[in-house]
């Protein structure tokens, strides 16, 4: 076995642990009310985590934004429907600006919010926010994530009104920021670029 087949399984494994870790003690956590409570999940940087700068890599905070999102899921209770119903979560756009690095055995902790909501879409914060050392509670990273939930026998998005009611929520969506509308307007112009 080559030495980059074991680290790509290790890598593999540890994503799987994390994965686990998360649906295990999702109950401990707590239920979520959305759209105003949100998830908050601490993690520390293990070697495989690493790039070679030797800090968290960038493919790795996307990753991580993925469990953020599926404990939102999981907590508010919206997960079993999508069970149910075979649906698929699908990402549209992120964005994503880096502001701290992570480096080996930091901690750091994940908070995801849902910002706003379409139709079929929502808008949702992701920040990485170091945890202990001399840069407690500094942000290391701040992201901006754009998708929804995709029935593949239906070939659509599932609608907002319809998921927030499954879990008992009446709200209507909260204006968009001037930062979700440069996200929202930019994710605009690039779909339109690849469309020629």
């Amino acid at each position: 076995m080559t030495l980059q087949v074991l680290v790509s399984e290790t890598v593999l494994m540890n994503l799987w642990v994390r994965l686990l870790w998360l649906l295990l003690t999702a109950q401990r956590r707590g239920l979520l009310s959305l759209p105003r409570e949100s998830s908050m999940l601490n993690f520390r940087v293990w070697p495989h985590d690493l790039d070679l700068s030797l800090h968290m890599n960038n493919g790795r905070y996307l990753t991580l934004m993925d469990l953020g999102r599926l404990d939102i899921m999981v907590r508010s209770g919206l997960w079993r429907e999508v069970l149910r119903h075979k649906w698929t979560p699908i990402a549209s756009a992120i964005t994503i600006r880096f502001q701290r690095e992570l480096r080996l055995f930091q901690k750091f902790r994940l908070d995801t919010k849902l910002l706003c909501w379409d139709a079929s879409l929502v808008v949702m914060e992701q920040i990485f926010i170091v945890d202990g050392g001399p840069r407690d509670g500094q942000v290391a990273a701040r992201a901006l994530f754009k998708g929804g939930l995709y029935d593949r026998k239906e070939r659509k998005f599932i609608e907002i009104a319809r998921l927030m009611a499954l879990l008992g929520v009446l709200e209507t969506s909260p204006p968009a920021t001037t930062e979700v509308e440069a996200f929202l307007h930019a994710d605009d112009q690039l779909k339109q670029t690849g469309r020629v």
